[in-house]
């Protein structure tokens, strides 16, 4: 029996979209180099998990000479906003400032992202009509 298909991209996935959204298109081999500066990974898995994601229609690939190039189908603000939604709504009852709370105590943000996050509450409140 085939595994149902989740709404959103695996882990693994997740580590291939996250290095096409920053240098794509990529070749098997390029993906495997990048992979394998986290943990090294063999050209096979690395091109069964290109084939897999393609199928799914989370990539796109190209012929190119001998090999083909990959390139993301879904767009990063999109995709982690999803992310991010379903684990408010799993995780975290709703709350934002439950979700919040613990991600500053896991990411131990720097002075610069506190100010990002100060910057994002201000625009957030000033277009939002929130006092």
């Amino acid at each position: 029996m085939a595994r149902a298909q989740l709404p959103y991209p695996t882990p693994k996935e997740l580590e291939v979209l996250q290095v096409l959204w920053e240098e794509e298109p990529c070749s098997v081999r390029q993906m495997m180099e990048q992979l394998g500066r986290r943990r090294p990974r063999a050209y096979s898995s690395v091109l069964n998990l290109l084939n897999t994601m393609t199928d799914k229609g989370l990539l796109m690939r190209k012929a190119h000479g001998s090999a083909y190039l990959y390139k993301a189908r879904i767009d990063r603000e999109r995709t982690n906003g999803g992310l991010v939604k379903d684990l408010l709504n799993r995780a975290f009852s709703g709350s934002a400032a439950s979700l919040i709370t613990h991600a500053l105590k896991q990411g131990k943000p720097t002075a610069e992202e506190l100010d990002a996050i100060t910057r994002a509450i201000k625009d957030y409140r000033g277009g939002h009509g929130v006092r």
